[in-house]
C-alpha cells in the first residue's frame, strides 16, 4: 500500500466514516474542513506511530497538512532525513 494510499484510508475510517469515495491525493482536505485543526494532531500522532517518524512542531502547519498529496511528501522527507541521521 502506498503512503498516499494509507493516510486515504486512515482519514477516511477517522472523519468519513470509512467513506474514501471522491477524497483523493490532492483533495484539498483543510480548506474543506475534513480535518480541523484539532484532528491535525491526531494525524500527526497517527504518521509518527504508523510511520515511525517524528513530526517535529515546526512541520505542523497548513502547507504540510492541506492534502494527502502534502501529507505524503512530508512523510517522505522526514523519512529520508531520519535514515541520513542514523
Amino acid at each position: 500500500m502506498t503512503t498516499e494510499q494509507s493516510i486515504i484510508n486512515y482519514i477516511a475510517d477517522v472523519w468519513l466514516d470509512g467513506d474514501a469515495e471522491g477524497l483523493d491525493a490532492q483533495l484539498p482536505i483543510a480548506e474543506l474542513n475534513i480535518i480541523d485543526s484539532a484532528g491535525i494532531f491526531d494525524l500527526v500522532h497517527y504518521l509518527q506511530s504508523d510511520f515511525r517518524i517524528t513530526v517535529p512542531l515546526r512541520e505542523i502547519s497548513p502547507a504540510n497538512f492541506r492534502s494527502v498529496d502534502t501529507i505524503a511528501a512530508l512523510v517522505e522527507r522526514l523519512r529520508a532525513q531520519g535514515e541520513s541521521v542514523r
